[in-house]
Parts: C-alpha cells; structure tokens; sequence
C-alpha cells in the first residue's frame, strides 16, 4: 500500500485515506447536496444548509498501515454549533457506535453508558499524543497521572477511544490537542452515554483544533487536576 508522510513519520496518510474520503464525500453530495464537509483529506467544502459533515475515513492510520486493528471511521454532523450525530465504525472488531443529540448513544444497537463506578485509580484513561504540541505536555501528564495511582493506554486513535470511553471501557481521555473529524462525534457519544466533555474547540476554531478533555463522572474532577497541573509543570 502507498503511503506518505505529513509533519513527520509518525503522520501517515494512506491511499486507503484518500480513497475512503471520496468516497463519503461523493455520497454525502448526492444524498445531502446543499450540506458542508470537512475531512481530513480534502478540507472544508462549506454549503447553504447549516449542516456540516465532519470526517476522518481513517483514524489511527499508523496502526491501519502496520497491521494492528485499533483504526476506525468517524463522522460527525453538525447543524451550526451543535453536533447532531455521530458514527464510529471499526471493521476491524464489526463494531458500530451511534449517537443521537437527545436520543442516547448505542454500540451496535444497543444503549451504552459511561462507567458511573469508575475512579482514577480503578479505571484506565486514554491519552492521545502528537508532535503538533510539546512532548513534554504528554510525558507531564502521564507521570501525575502515574504518582496519583491511575493508568493510562494509547492506542493510535482519539476517536475509538472516545467511543471506549462511552460504552464504560476506559474512564476518560485526555490529548492536548486535537483535531475535529478525530473527537466530534465521540465527543457527543461521551455526553449522551452520561460522560462530561469540555467544549471543543474551547479555543481556536473547527478548522484548527484544540485541547479534548473527557471523563465519565468519578473521574472528571480528577482529570482536570491533572490536566492543570500537568500544564502548570510543563510551563515551569
């Protein structure tokens, strides 16, 4: 499979990516013409609507290329400022994440939840990291987060770990920064199964991406002390 590189080698891009982009574009024209798409791949092409599909055709393409089954498709929709829908699908595992403003959040079908019982230190929190912030944002974190007696694990893909934060398999997911088609529909699936999530972008814009904090109840006030100390400590 051809692939090539973005900001480093650690930013694949696929022709599988490419390939899986058009394609949800071309059907979103012909079903939806007059809404707006951003993806990944191609950009923003805005529309007269007020409604916005957000893609990623594949995130976790470094696991994708490699092999290793952690990779998945999202999309979001959009309809202003709010997120609408959601859908996370990984081929890999069959599995199907859907979730409805208002109407819950299902994993092939049936409802999910956050885990409500979870703590810091019982549960396992996701931990996205790129070379689009300093390293040391990601390592200051990961060592609080160690000496407060909590666990974290990365698996390559922002959104099928905020859709595992949903259905209760990890307690939280914290990346210092982030883009759009990698979180919104997760996002929305973390606050339909009952989770908390900061706004996003609660700084910058769609097209630039931001920091994504998300937690299911027990663990919420702890993550965010650590997500401030952590920025503390990186900037002393």
């Amino acid at each position: 499979m051809e692939t090539g590189h973005k900001l480093n080698g650690q930013d694949v891009v696929s022709q599988a990516d490419k390939a899986v982009e058009v394609m949800i574009r071309d059907r979103i024209t012909v079903a939806f013409p007059d809404d707006g798409v951003l993806g990944e791949e191609e950009g923003l092409a805005e529309g007269p609507s007020g409604y916005l599909w957000i893609v990623d055709p594949i995130d976790g393409t470094s696991c994708f290329v490699h092999g290793i089954d952690q990779w998945c498709i999202s999309i979001a929709v959009m309809k202003g400022d709010e997120t609408v829908l959601g859908l996370i699908c990984q081929p890999t595992s069959g599995d199907l994440f859907v979730a409805r403003k208002g109407e819950g959040a299902f994993l092939n079908g049936k409802a999910i939840s956050v885990d409500k019982a979870t703590s810091i230190g019982t549960g396992l929190l996701g931990v996205g990291a790129n070379f689009r912030i300093p390293l040391k944002q990601v390592s200051v974190f990961i060592q609080l987060l160690l000496e407060a007696g909590g666990m974290f694990i990365r698996n390559g893909s922002g959104a099928l770990m905020l859709a595992q934060v949903a259905c209760g398999r990890l307690a939280g997911y914290y990346e210092p920064h982030i883009n759009a088609w990698d979180c919104m529909a997760g996002l929305l699936m973390i606050r339909e199964a009952g989770g908390w999530t900061e706004a996003f972008p609660s700084k910058g814009t769609l097209l630039t991406g931001g920091p994504v904090i998300a937690a299911a109840p027990g663990v919420k006030s702890d993550v965010l002390t650590l997500v401030s100390r952590s920025l503390q400590d990186e900037l002393a």
